[in-house]
Parts: structure tokens; sequence; C-alpha cells
């Protein structure tokens, strides 16, 4: 019989950490678009810094600081009562470091593309810079939007050398479906890793194949 918890795991984990990120990448997707600072640079690369970090030194890193010997770790355990380490809560910080730049880079592309006397003139009308994203620049840039929301889901769905490192694997707190594939291999179960790999497989592609279809709808109609 196929446990269904480290999926549900996977999901939950994939869920906030999408939900944390949007709320956290939007305003800084939004500042990357429109600043001329000199910094831009430095932060573009250090936001983009997970896409070619292998994820073990990133995970070696993010456990190093998340360590309740580390001064982060044990500010955070003593002021908060939260532990970063072999836990679900960390497993979500962590997945937000990793996926950040799957949630800012496609936002700020969107962002570049809009129409600069759009924005002109919503700040000519008198409204705030904040105003002006939620209510200008966001609804006119609802593909790049999806494509940021899926993409950031699927892809921490899918990742497994940071969450090993930080969560290790603990049935029903951190054994995500990659670490619980895993495991099977190393056991040698691999009916049961061929059944939980094509599940990912299947979902993968899926949510992939939904992005691309409505990115070519909107295309076909001329939105974007």
């Amino acid at each position: 019989m196929i446990d269904l918890q480290p999926f549900w795991l996977s999901f939950k984990l994939a869920g906030l950490t999408t939900l944390i990120l949007f709320f956290v990448a939007l305003p800084l997707s939004w500042w990357l678009s429109q600043t001329r600072s000199s910094t831009k640079p430095f932060l573009e690369a250090l936001t983009a810094l997970p896409i070619v970090l292998p994820p073990s030194v990133l995970g070696f890193y993010l456990l190093v600081v998340f360590s309740p010997n580390s001064g982060f770790g044990s500010w955070v355990e003593e002021l908060f009562g939260i532990k970063l380490v072999f836990t679900f809560t960390g497993l979500v910080v962590a997945s937000c470091f990793y996926s950040l730049p799957f949630m800012v880079q496609p936002l700020q592309n969107g962002f570049e593309t809009l129409n600069r006397h759009m924005i002109e003139a919503s700040y000519l009308a008198g409204k705030s810079k904040m105003q002006t994203l939620w209510r200008v620049a966001l609804p006119n840039i609802k593909p790049s939007l999806l494509t940021s929301l899926i993409i950031t889901f699927a892809h921490t769905v899918g990742e497994f050398g940071v969450v090993l490192m930080v969560g290790g694997s603990i049935p029903g707190e951190t054994k995500v479906a990659s670490v619980a594939i895993y495991e099977m291999v190393e056991v040698m179960e691999y009916g049961k890793a061929h059944i939980y790999a094509a599940i990912m497989l299947a979902l993968s592609f899926a949510v992939l194949l939904a992005v691309y279809l409505f990115n070519h709808k909107q295309r076909t109609r001329g939105i974007i």
C-alpha cells in the first residue's frame, strides 16, 4: 500500500513556501524592475544564487546557520521557541531560500515588460508605489504571476538536497516525497520507488503543461 503522507508533506511544504515567497518576492521583484541603483546587479546575483549553487552546499550552510549551536539558531529558539533543524518549520524557511529565484525572476521579467507610460500615469493620478504595484502592475502581468506561483510550487515539491540536509527524514515531520524515493532506492524497493517517482513525474509534467498552455492561449489572444 502506498503511504501518501510524504506527498501530503511535500504539497504542504510547497504551498506554504509559495505563499510566503509571494509576499516576500513581490516587493523585491518590483523594486528590481524599477530601480537604477548600482546595487541591483549584486542583489540580482544574490537572489539567483540558489539556481546555480548545488543544493547540498546551500543545505549545508543553512544547517550550520539554523543549528542551535549557532548564534542565529539559538536566538530563534530562545526568542520564539522554534527549532529550525530537523523540523517542518525549518524546511519551510530553507525552502524559501532555495525557491526564491523561481518566484522573483518571472515577476521581475513581467514588471520589466510593462508599458512605462502606464506606470507613470498611475503616479500622475496620485497613486502611491504600493497602490501602483497592486492595482496597476500586478493585474497586467497575470501570465508572469501564474508562472512564478506554479513553478515555485513545483520546484519546492521536487527539492531534495536542501530538504535532506536541513530536515533529515522524520516520518510525518520532514520525510517528503523526494526523500522517500531516495530511501526506497537505498533499500532496493524499486517497485515502490517506481510508483512514487511516476507520481512525481506526472505531477511535474502536468504543472509545466498547464503553465505553457496558459501562456500559449494568452499569446494567441494577443494579451502578452
